[in-house]
């Protein structure tokens, strides 16, 4: 899955024309993120939801989890909707087939260019903290305390250790800046070097290699499917959607989603607490049949 066979994919499809012939026809794949989406405040998703994505894939639909988490916190979602197919994870850098724990596609960053990003990053943000994803593994400054428990073996050392290899995913946490402007900072700072988004609403980015997002790892699986991007339905909820929204037929955001997230959604729906997405597909394609 390098870049230059997975972009040209994905700028094709872009140029097709969104369309949404009939709320009877089932679309082929159903795209949707976790956190924030399915995945309620309290870390569970409701029966009412796990219903539907049951019921879809029992008429043939493909379920495809579009991701900003890594491989190792899939399984969560697995057990609990039966969903085992592959799935875009760490922002489209990934694709993971959890019937086998293996990362069968990836994308990383260049070293040269992390190691400048970091820099840049620090030298405006005093308090920035670095961590990094690569494989299937994660690795932190001292001072970047995830909001989590790392995995046994972190490695833990300066930046410019973690960034001695090339990694999937640099994350940044500025705790003293606002989330939205460090996004919006982190996205002048970085440029073109690479693609900067937000998976979650606190003051961390999450810095991929360029052009790669939710919408190259979904265009990657449709391709392999053969299914045209009319053929597909998102769902989300933060900044890192909106490239998946302008990319499939039919995009839906959830009503406690980022606002740049629905304003790039063809429909918004209701909150996640109030099973948004469960009222989507049922609406479009369980009811009365």
């Amino acid at each position: 899955m390098g870049v230059v066979q997975r972009l040209p994919i994905y700028q094709r499809f872009a140029r097709l024309v969104k369309t949404w012939k009939s709320a009877n026809v089932f679309p082929r794949i159903v795209a949707t993120d976790l956190d924030g989406t399915i995945v309620r405040r309290d870390g569970t998703i409701s029966p009412r939801t796990i219903g539907c994505l049951r019921e879809l894939q029992s008429r043939g639909v493909q379920v495809v989890f579009a991701t900003g988490r890594p491989p190792r916190w899939l399984y969560p979602a697995v057990r609990a909707t039966g969903v085992d197919s592959r799935a875009i994870c760490s922002n489209g850098a990934q694709i993971f087939d959890p019937r086998t724990s293996e990362v069968v596609a990836e994308e990383t960053l260049d070293t040269s260019v992390s190691l400048e990003i970091a820099r840049d990053m620090r030298a405006t943000f005093e308090d920035a903290r670095f961590a990094v994803e690569v494989g299937l593994d994660f690795g932190h400054e001292p001072g970047f305390a995830p909001g989590w428990d790392p995995p046994d073996g972190s490695q833990v050392a300066s930046v410019e250790a973690l960034l001695s290899r090339p990694v999937v995913k640099l994350m940044v946490r500025s705790p003293k800046t606002d989330p939205d402007q460090l996004l919006h900072q982190a996205y002048d700072i970085v440029g073109t070097r690479a693609t900067v988004t937000r998976s979650i609403g606190i003051s961390l980015v999450e810095i991929s290699r360029r052009g790669i997002n939710k919408a190259t790892g979904l265009a990657f699986l449709a391709d392999q499917l053969e299914v045209a991007p009319d053929q597909v339905l998102a769902f989300g909820d933060q900044t890192n959607d909106a490239p998946m929204f302008e990319w499939a037929g039919r995009s839906v955001a959830v009503g406690n989603a980022h606002q740049d997230a629905k304003d790039k959604a063809d429909e918004v729906t209701l909150d996640v607490e109030d099973d948004g997405v469960a009222v989507v597909l049922e609406r479009l394609f369980l009811e009365g049949n």
